[in-house]
Formats: C-alpha cells, sequence, structure tokens
C-alpha cells in the first residue's frame, strides 16, 4: 500500500491500491493453461483482457506526455491520430502474441507501477492542465481517473470469467480477516 497522501491523490492512490492489490491477486488466481480461456468466441480471452489493460495503461501514459513506454511503441511518427492509430495496432497485436501468465503478469505490474509513479509524481497544475482525449475537451486528473476505471471494467469482468470457471476470489480471506477485525472493534467499542 502507499503511504497516504493528503487530498485527492491520496484518496486516488488508496483506491488504486485496492484495485491494483485485486487484479494482482485475480491474475494470478487463474492458471496458467486457463489464460487461452474466452466466455464467447468473440469475447478477449483472461491473457488478452489483461494485456488490453495494461497496454491501454501504457498508451494513456503516453497520450499524457508520460515517457512510459519507449520500448513498447517505439519512435512515434506523424499527426496526433496517425500516432493514437499506431499505438492501438501495437497493443491489438500484444493482446494476440503475448499470452504466457509469467509474462502477462511482468506486463501489467509493470503498467500498474508506471501509472502509480507517474500519478505521484504529478503535481496539480499538471492534473488541471486541460487536455483532449478522443475528442473531448477534459483534464489530466479525469484520465488519471478514467484509467482507475478502466482497471475496475476489466477486473469485473475477470471476475466473471473466474465464475464461469468455477473458481473463487482470491481474495475472499482477506475480506474475512476486514470482517472480523470490525466485529471486533465493534465488539471493544461497546465494552
Amino acid at each position: 500500500m502507499s503511504a497516504r497522501l493528503p487530498g485527492f491523490k491520496g484518496e486516488y492512490l488508496w483506491e488504486f491500491d485496492i484495485a491494483e492489490q485485486q487484479l494482482l491477486a485475480l491474475a494470478e488466481a487463474f492458471p496458467a493453461e486457463r489464460y487461452g480461456w474466452r466466455s464467447a468466441e468473440t469475447a478477449r480471452s483472461v491473457s488478452e483482457v489483461l494485456v488490453h489493460l495494461a497496454a491501454g495503461s501504457r498508451m494513456g501514459l503516453v497520450l499524457l506526455g508520460v515517457e512510459a513506454a519507449p520500448d513498447l511503441y517505439g519512435k512515434l511518427e506523424g499527426e496526433s491520430v496517425a500516432r493514437i492509430m499506431a499505438m492501438f495496432a501495437r497493443n491489438e497485436s500484444l493482446e494476440k502474441s503475448l499470452t504466457d501468465k509469467t509474462a502477462v503478469l511482468a506486463f501489467l505490474t509493470g503498467s500498474l507501477a508506471a501509472w502509480r509513479k507517474a500519478f505521484a509524481e504529478a503535481c496539480d497544475p499538471e492534473l488541471d492542465r486541460p487536455e483532449v482525449f478522443f475528442g473531448e475537451r477534459t483534464t489530466v486528473r479525469r484520465l488519471y481517473l478514467r484509467g482507475l476505471c478502466h482497471m475496475h471494467e476489466h477486473m469485473g469482468q475477470l471476475i466473471a470469467y473466474s465464475r464461469a470457471m468455477g473458481l473463487p476470489a482470491p481474495w475472499q480471506g482477506e475480506r474475512e480477516a476486514r470482517r472480523k477485525a470490525i466485529e471486533n472493534e465493534l465488539a471493544a467499542s461497546k465494552k
């Protein structure tokens, strides 16, 4: 867990820590031989969902101007639309080619670390900076929020996949421990 920073930045990182911990536990819980499983022919496989999320995070950082993926995208040429389309093509290629559990986990872990670092180092004026994201005028802050939402979106997809495979949620024991701690705290306060 990150040390708690004050204000919005600390609250964001707190939520990011929870999502990251659960997402990585979920990714680890899928057996390697199930990384190719998909719920339907047109749906992404387990590995494709994880690579999509990791590559999307790297692409988001590049769009924000963060030097986060020179080894992934190389030198991007042309105007913004051409650059974005080149990144999309590379991400889609990675979804199909990066399927080994160990490699997928390493890519995901690195992407999440880069996202956390970039957000933690961004100053308030940087977060307030206007930005255009897929044709919408917004702020850098909202793009970081979008990244957190993207994590939750695909974590939900992976939870559904794990349920369809008959796997339990990997954080069930942790949830029980928190529940017991709350019960103990409540009982102690009544004494």
